[in-house]
């Protein structure tokens, strides 16, 4: 592998699992164990990584979250497809909630349904949404600047006003023993409040939020259906705790 190529194979595996061995990556990439050292150096420097004991961690903690901008571009393809399946679920007549997450925006631009009334805490799903002519409410209160989220005192008010025939939810993390969670204490209230308020849940996640935690728990697993793009190898274990369904493209 070219430099490049290897550190982009570093940065993607470490995405997909959160952390990286040194040994391990000797294996996957038949380089020595120096370059791979210098590689998450470098990488560190860029401000890419965390290097431990033996590997590399995600800069992102528990509580720590990335900005709307940079997880856009973070597995939009696997995102394109869960959004796609999610909106295909969407049914004339249906009240519906949308979070604020990256998912979530993907998903606005595959909803044609025309006779649905949309409340949302996410600031960019709503020009979409208008450009199509759907009924659309923006709930009041704080906005987050980093995932341009809705949240706070006023916006749990806000929201409590409504019921919902269907919620859509982005999610930080899903876990088989801590379920469902999120950096923010706030934008994690406002999540679980529209699962109250809604007949159904849906949270959607690309394969590689499985079998991590976040800071803040949101709800437990079986009070929702999981949308993701593929089977992960707990699949399995996951199906006696919750639904999931697969968007492909």
């Amino acid at each position: 592998m070219l430099t490049e190529e290897r550190q982009k194979f570093i940065l993607d595996t470490l995405n997909k699992k959160g952390i990286v061995k040194v040994n391990e990556l000797v294996k996957t990439t038949d380089a020595s164990e120096s370059t791979i050292r210098r590689d998450l150096t470098h990488l560190e420097d860029l401000n890419k990584l965390k290097r431990v004991h033996g590997g590399a961690t995600l800069l992102e903690g528990r509580y720590n979250e990335a900005s709307f901008k940079d997880k856009l571009i973070h597995k939009q393809e696997e995102k394109v497809a869960i959004a796609k399946h999610a909106a295909s679920l969407i049914e004339d007549g249906d009240s519906i909630y949308l979070d604020a997450g990256t998912t979530i925006y993907e998903m606005t631009q595959f909803i044609n349904q025309k006779d649905i009334f949309v409340v949302t805490n996410g600031i960019d799903n709503v020009e979409p949404l208008l450009e199509k002519g759907i009924n659309v409410y923006i709930l009041g209160g704080k906005i987050k600047s980093k995932t341009k989220a809705v949240t706070g005192v006023d916006a749990i008010t806000n929201l409590s006003k409504f019921r919902f025939d269907k919620a859509f939810l982005g999610m930080n993390a899903i876990h088989l023993e801590y379920d469902l969670t999120t950096p923010d204490t706030e934008e994690a209230k406002m999540k679980e409040k529209a699962i109250d308020l809604s007949g159904e849940s849906f949270v959607l996640v690309d394969d590689s939020k499985f079998n991590k935690v976040s800071f803040v728990k949101v709800a437990d697993l079986d009070r929702v259906t999981v949308i993701t793009n593929k089977e992960n190898r707990h699949y399995e274990e996951y199906l006696q705790k919750t639904d999931i369904e697969v968007g492909t493209e």
